[in-house]
């Protein structure tokens, strides 16, 4: 196996195997760190000697045993810790009911103890295995920053002796909403990768789609839920047209619909429908209407561009975040014209955000303003660093002369 396949087998596994060691330890730090060691190893050994019949169990019991190394090393032997070292060679699972370590692990570090800012950015850092400049660019904020952030929030974890569970049942409206942006986020990273070569990473998206199922199955009488689920069903459902035989991006209006998955959207749709029967919108919940909307269109001249602005006025009055009106902007553009959407724009502080230039380049384009688009576009190619959004970038300036 070479380094790409080993680097493979860390985007599937790396959340899964330090959720079984925090479960094990009752330590983050120390599971973080021993899983980083056994890839490592396995970045040594596999090229090789090959791969292991089962990689995620070589690593998770490397890790384990790295673990182990370390405490009796430190001498960190709590009565917890003593505990698992004795019977760590014994398969000493205890299931919640829903089985699943990882949901554990993200509804620990979404704890109310941390700030909304830390639960995010640590549950993407363990749950996602995303690096901290990833996180960093996620947050439209500085990498030291986040790496402050995360290392405090760990702190805290451990100083509060927050319980390694799902909430029960009185607990749970309170975690929900940083869990949900958290699941989210993992899908989003997923969709449309911060870095890398290609524009997706179907890994992450997976998973984003995966812990949503399992929140659906957790608390289906909850519509945000339900909404958050039918929204990421119905944007991956497009995920086979947003790229070309050769990996380049393909944008909405360009996108071959007969290649959407049908399965998808249908299901995407049946939850928009029971979300909409339960009269409580959300964020996720509109959001998800403005995806069925999309897809419910054959071809993007179908598409209903004055449903979309009115989802997006009322998604406003929820979440006033500049990345809302920022979408409301392109689909006003959509509906009224560039000039109209360009007004738009130009009120939002985004000048981080590579979409927003992207978002510029194309409206100045449409106007004929090429210099000016050029610029924007150009703006948008140093703010990215995936290679799928760059290698379009570079196109659209080439077309503008």
């Amino acid at each position: 196996m070479d380094p790409a396949g080993v680097e493979a087998v860390f985007r599937e596994e790396h959340g899964r195997a330090i959720a079984i060691l925090v479960r094990r330890f009752g330590d983050i730090d120390l599971a973080e760190e021993a899983v980083q060691e056994a890839f490592l190893e396995a970045l040594k050994r596999w090229p090789t000697q090959g791969p292991p019949p089962s990689p995620a169990g070589w690593i998770v019991t490397t890790a384990r045993n790295r673990a182990i190394d370390r405490m009796r090393r430190e001498a960190l032997r709590t009565q917890r810790q003593l505990e698992a070292v004795r019977l760590h060679e014994e398969e000493d699972l205890v299931w919640h009911e829903i089985g699943d370590d990882r949901l554990r692990l993200v509804f620990t570090c979404c704890h109310p103890a941390l700030s909304p800012e830390a639960q995010v950015a640590l549950t993407l850092r363990l749950i996602g295995g995303l690096t901290t400049t990833e996180i960093a660019k996620a947050f439209l904020t500085k990498e030291t920053t986040m790496a402050q952030r995360l290392v405090r929030a760990k702190r805290k974890i451990k100083a509060a002796n927050i319980p390694y569970r799902v909430p029960g049942a009185s607990e749970m409206p309170e975690r929900l909403r940083p869990v949900l942006r958290v699941v989210y986020l993992v899908f989003n990273e997923g969709f449309l990768a911060t870095t890398g070569v290609d524009l997706v990473r179907d890994d992450l998206a997976s998973e984003g789609i995966r812990l949503a199922r399992i929140l659906a199955t957790l608390m289906p009488d909850e519509p945000e839920v339900l909404g958050l689920l039918a929204l990421v069903l119905l944007t991956q459902a497009r995920r086979p047209a947003r790229t070309d035989e050769h990996g380049r991006l393909v944008r909405l209006g360009d996108q071959d619909r007969t290649l959407w998955d049908q399965g998808l959207i249908a299901e995407g749709h049946d939850l928009v429908r029971r979300c909409l029967r339960r009269g409580a919108p959300g964020p996720y919940q509109i959001q998800a209407a403005v995806a069925a909307v999309h897809t419910d269109a054959p071809s993007a001249t179908d598409t209903d561009w004055s449903q979309i602005v009115a989802l997006y006025d009322q998604l406003a009055q929820i979440d006033r975040s500049p990345v809302v009106a920022l979408n409301r902007a392109i689909a006003v553009g959509e509906l009224e014209g560039p000039e109209s959407a360009l007004a738009a724009l130009d009120l939002l502080d985004l000048r981080g955000y590579h979409l927003f230039h992207a978002a510029r380049g194309d409206l100045l384009a449409r106007l004929g303003r090429r210099t000016e688009a050029t610029e924007a576009f150009d703006t948008a190619l140093r703010l990215t660093e995936n290679r799928a959004e760059q290698d379009y970038l570079t196109a659209r300036i080439r077309s503008l002369g």
